[in-house]
């Protein structure tokens, strides 16, 4: 039989251990801004409009390739901003702006970023930009400025098992939730964006002095 009182000592104090990096707080965190960023659900629409043109999402590959860009530019998106003379504290500010406009258009329901829309459901448009775009990119340098490496990568792969159940399943997402409880996801997602996005200027303005 399991011990219970053991089973939840170990859940209430497993954000305070450190083996190998671990943070369940910062799992969490890292895992709560992106997906605020991919905003896979509010992106609904769009997977099921492309579905209807092609008749088929290439879900696997599509978020295999995600993995791959996320995952790549975490590790050498900070030799890139070297190579250009950009510290990571700089794109941390930058990045938290943008965070900031994307989770005003999640919330007031306007459109700042004006991208082309994709035309066919391929992994171009659903691995990039679609998933791992411009905001996400940004977003995991942020958050590297934040957090251990090991816990963005698991953040990463938890989105990513939820973004593949998304477009497996977006019909039936969609006509189960309906476009006001859509709308209302967004806007929640789009206020802890918001406070993420303040919380990230803060603490790396303070870097740059």
């Amino acid at each position: 039989m399991i011990n219970f009182k053991l089973f939840l000592y170990i859940c209430r104090h497993f954000n305070k251990l450190h083996v190998m990096g671990f943070n369940l707080k910062e799992i969490l965190t890292a895992t709560m801004v992106l997906f605020a960023v991919i905003d896979i659900i509010g992106s609904i629409p769009i997977i099921i409009e492309l579905r209807n043109k092609v008749g088929h999402i290439q879900s696997e590959k599509a978020s295999i390739v995600a993995i791959i860009i996320m995952v790549a530019f975490l590790f050498v998106g900070e030799s890139i901003l070297n190579l250009v003379g950009i510290d990571v504290n700089s794109f941390a500010i930058a990045g938290a702006i943008v965070i900031l406009f994307l989770a005003l258009e999640m919330i007031l329901g306007i459109t700042i970023f004006k991208d082309e829309q994709p035309e066919t459901a391929s992994v171009v448009p659903l691995a990039f930009p679609l998933i791992a775009g411009a905001g996400t990119m940004t977003s995991i340098l942020s958050l590297k400025a934040e957090f251990e490496t090991i816990n963005i990568i698991i953040a990463i792969f938890i989105n990513m098992i939820f973004v593949y159940s998304v477009l497996k399943l977006s019909r039936k997402i969609e006509h189960i939730i309906g476009k006001s409880g859509i709308s209302v996801i967004r806007k929640i997602f789009g206020v802890v964006l918001l406070a993420i996005a303040v919380k990230l200027f803060t603490s790396n303005i303070k870097g740059l002095f």
